[in-house]
């Protein structure tokens, strides 16, 4: 399996090379030269390993997608990252019934409480396990609205041969997440605070990743879901949610998922692509809906900063959404000319691009639907989720359930993935059962014992403006 860009460079590359490289040397993404199909007896034998175990089911998927790592070696890295100690029972990603014909498919019982996780456990593994084959070290540049920062820095902390410089929009996370991040003492993890919102973090990131003799000299590398073994390693848990959600593989499931940066539902979009038998992926966004817009006009129309919400789900603050290219050039044929034109110079050039309308009408054979949330939708389905099924989601997972519960069909199960626990967002929980709570019904957020106390403990963290010459100079005098 040769990976190439979104671009258009067509150079081959193995999966432990962008592994550690993150960006395309043309500003483009990585994606597997070919989708890998999976027949009725590939499936059959993929659901006898989900009944084995969760990391057994991860290495038949990922086998197809990593053949330059020895596979002893691979099915160990994923059997010591996918344990119950680690996420908290043996199905790693349970599903839980709603009511009639909704799930919820549980992918936040890792160590930060979020289902970036889920990848995140994993990449750790990979990235110490590479460099030290290599005898390299790495330097790690992301850029978290609040989940991604605090799963990788715990999936990296104290491992041999990474640092890791994590950009977050300053003042922008709920106290939880905040407290996450900057707690953490180890000296290989730098929090970095942009004046800025998410997508100032991201072009940042971007800007120094495009920056290839900077890139090379300091060895960058990513953990935002523009890594693609990040995003592989999520397509495993739709088809663990799809075999617990049929008896048979003659079934079809739809998918909602909430969505920012694209890279969640992007994995599902992999798995649909791949042969599972998936009806529909349906994207669900906050009041930061360039997605939304984008699946029902064909507009790509990314929001300057000041256009950006705050909200009360806000990871998916987010108006550039990274992985969206990953999608366009599926959507355009696997056109690398065409997509080079649409974002770096069409979108580039006029904020802006549209889709024809013959690459509009191919949305539908994707199975993409979308819809958007508000955050007295949050505060409704929380509380409605909750007097339903006695079941307490967090404010993401509840954008995604109002716009699933808009296209549930009959006889297809609609599984929503979870988003996190939550104890993540307890000011607007609180908040969703004293605009409406009954007869004192009122739950309370849990915080895991290991998490107790968190938010006071004392934080570690650099302001800086939204300049990457700045976040540049940093790394120069801090990376390892």
């Amino acid at each position: 399996m040769k990976y190439v860009s979104t671009r258009g460079d067509t150079t081959p590359r193995g999966f432990s090379d962008i592994l550690l490289e993150g960006l395309a040397p043309d500003g483009g993404l990585y994606l597997p030269e070919r989708y890998p199909r999976v027949d009725a007896a590939t499936l059959a034998r993929w659901r006898a390993a989900a009944d084995r175990s969760y990391a057994e089911l991860a290495f038949e998927v990922l086998s197809l997608f990593v053949d330059d790592i020895p596979g002893a070696d691979l099915r160990r890295l994923l059997q010591a990252t996918y344990t119950d100690a680690v996420f908290g029972s043996r199905e790693i990603t349970p599903l839980a019934k709603l009511d009639d014909g909704v799930f919820l498919q549980e992918l936040s019982n890792g160590p930060t409480l979020a289902f970036k996780d889920m990848a995140m456990q994993l990449l750790g593994a990979l990235f110490e396990y590479e460099l030290a084959r290599r005898g390299e070290h790495l330097n790690i540049l992301g850029a978290t609205s609040g989940d991604t920062g605090s799963a990788a820095e715990y999936a990296m902390r104290g491992k041999h041969g990474i640092a890791v410089f994590m950009l977050s929009p300053h003042g922008r996370m709920s106290p939880f997440q905040q407290a996450q991040m900057f707690s953490l003492p180890d000296a290989n993890i730098h929090n970095l605070a942009i004046e800025g919102v998410f997508d100032d973090c991201q072009d940042i990131v971007k800007a120094v990743s495009n920056d290839l003799a900077f890139k090379r000299r300091w060895k960058i590398g990513t953990v935002n879901s523009i890594n693609w073994a990040r995003l592989v390693a999520q397509v495993v848990y739709y088809f663990a949610g799809y075999f617990r959600a049929t008896a048979s593989n003659e079934q079809q499931v739809s998918f909602a998922v909430p969505s920012g940066n694209f890279g969640n539902i992007c994995a599902g979009h992999v798995a649909r692509m791949m042969g599972l038998p998936i009806r529909r992926l349906v994207l669900a966004t906050n009041e930061n809906d360039v997605l939304d817009e984008f699946f029902r006009t064909g507009t790509y129309r990314p929001r300057a900063a000041a256009e950006t919400h705050e909200t009360s789900s806000p990871s998916m603050d987010i108006s550039k959404a990274s992985n969206f290219e990953r999608f366009v050039f599926d959507l355009v044929g696997r056109d690398g000319a065409r997509t080079r034109s649409l974002f770096a110079e069409t979108l580039a050039r006029e904020g802006a691009f549209t889709v024809t309308g013959e690459e509009f009408a191919r949305i539908a054979g994707f199975g993409f639907v979308s819809g958007r949330s508000t955050h007295a939708d949050r505060l409704g389905t929380i509380r409605a989720t909750w007097r339903r099924s006695r079941r307490l989601v967090d404010t993401h997972t509840a954008d995604g359930l109002k716009v699933a519960r808009e296209f549930v069909e009959p006889g297809v199960p609609m599984v929503v993935l979870e988003t996190a626990q939550p104890a993540k967002f307890a000011q607007t929980i609180c908040e969703a059962f004293a605009a409406g709570a009954a007869g004192g019904d009122v739950p309370t957020p849990t915080v895991p014992p290991a998490l107790a106390g968190i938010e006071a403990r004392p934080r570690r963290f650099t302001v800086l403006p939204a300049d990457a010459r700045r976040v540049m100079q940093y790394i120069e005098a801090h990376a390892g």
